[in-house]
């Protein structure tokens, strides 16, 4: 299918021709051989690192549109692509080539009274859509981790990324055709227009699983109006609970990097909780690093006490998503009050516990219900390609079928096979 831009006054029309073409080439990717996957994938790589310059190129025309609309720095962070990013994303499919291929890998096997011999195997989910907002890295890692484990993917991004997600796309799409796979098993919806998001939340017939990357607004649209299932990602509102059994100068490092390593990405540490036992030994050091650093601190009463730069926080503070150099720092009643304050205002993205004592960790992981849960490492690992799983599609804070780090497992489900000897049930 052509990816150029096409006209937005048939948004169904569109979709619909994308669905054809998306239903053919998963007939083709569901039975492909893991050799012919990396061979497109480890093509893909090359053709990123070699066309670099067309992709920068692009994803400057993203960046001067999106400055000229006022985009704020965070979202203009996300955006970005820099020759590093680029050379990220292309180690990132190198990644996935070397990972394992899920598909039809046995889960587990048993075998019942009457002979009859069942065993789970993973199978790909099918048609996956993947809508998101600004990152153009998503185009890649998504498009790779489709294609290793067998789904064919449609992928919608925002207009604010589009010239640069397009460029990327062209690229797997050439990468598979030299593979001898379908180029539909990638497809970037061509219009901007978001008409083509609704007809993608209602297309039932031809779509597996949506996947939502982006702020609030997206994430609330599609969870309210997909008939599709959506594997979703709320708020990261990310915390680090600094104990009274922390040693101070790993506190001091571990907050500053799970804050300002890079304040745009969803494993950002939002929240600071310090121990009430703590305050007058362990939490100007920590503020004093983040203020050195340019964070704007929003503090309780406690922490307004102890550090005059510390602006009041707000009870809206505590359930803000700031993907900005601010946090917000409260004082809790040791590790109960951390994980009372967590479960009042997380979003159940990813949690991170300080401290020299073990209990206190066990209690701290046993008990905070977040997808990820970490003891003395910064919140900032919340990533799929520092779990080993290659990349992410993204990080799920939902219950059912996956949580954290979506990679190519997740993207599996299974199929039953049952062996018998003409066995008849009586």
């Amino acid at each position: 299918m052509n990816v150029q831009t096409k006209p937005a006054e048939d948004a169904a029309a569109i979709m619909a021709e994308l669905g054809a073409h998306a239903r053919e080439a998963a007939a083709a990717l569901r039975t492909a051989s893991t050799e012919a996957k990396n061979r497109a994938l480890a093509e893909a790589a090359r053709l990123i690192r070699a066309e670099a310059g067309a992709i920068l190129a692009a994803n400057a025309r993203d960046i001067a549109a999106a400055q000229a609309a006022g985009m704020t720095a965070a979202l203009q962070d996300r955006l970005l692509l820099t020759e590093a990013r680029v050379e990220a994303m292309a180690r990132g499919l190198d990644d996935i080539v070397a990972l394992p291929d899920p598909v039809g890998a046995e889960i587990e096997r048993w075998t019942r009274p009457n002979g009859l011999e069942i065993s789970r195997v993973r199978v790909p989910i099918g048609i996956i859509g993947v809508i998101y907002e600004a990152r153009p890295n998503v185009t890649a890692d998504a498009g790779a981790l489709c294609i290793k484990s067998g789904n064919v993917v449609v992928l919608r991004g925002g207009s604010d990324s589009f010239h640069s997600s397009r460029a990327i796309v062209e690229l797997l799409r050439r990468a598979l055709a030299d593979a001898g796979l379908p180029e539909d098993c990638v497809q970037l919806v061509p219009t901007t227009d978001r008409a083509a998001v609704g007809e993608m939340l209602r297309a039932t017939g031809w779509l597996d699983l949506i996947v939502p990357r982006g702020g609030r607004s997206l994430i609330d649209r599609v969870t309210e109006e997909s008939r599709v299932p959506v594997l979703r990602h709320y708020d990261g509102i990310c915390h680090v609970y600094v104990d009274r059994d922390a040693d101070i100068a790993m506190a001091t490092d571990l907050v500053a990097n799970a804050k300002m390593r890079r304040v745009s990405v969803c494993g950002a540490a939002e929240t600071l909780l310090v121990d009430r036992a703590a305050l007058d030994t362990h939490l100007m050091p920590v503020l004093a690093k983040l203020h050195a650093l340019g964070c704007e601190v929003r503090g309780d009463a406690e922490v307004q006490k102890r550090d005059p730069q510390a602006l009041a926080a707000s009870d809206k503070d505590w359930r803000t998503e700031y993907l900005a150099p601010v946090i917000s720092v409260a004082t809790v009643d040791g590790v109960e009050g951390a994980i009372r304050h967590i479960a009042r205002y997380g979003s159940q993205h990813t949690e991170s516990i300080v401290t020299g004592n073990e209990a206190t960790a066990r209690r701290f992981l046993g008990e905070v219900d977040s997808a990820i849960v970490m003891h003395n490492a910064s919140t900032q690992f919340a990533d799929g390609g520092e779990f080993g799983l290659g990349a992410e599609i993204g990080i799920s804070t939902n219950r059912m079928h996956a949580r954290g780090p979506v990679g190519l497992v997740e993207l599996t489900t299974y199929k039953n096979v049952v062996r018998g000897q003409g066995t008849l049930r009586p």
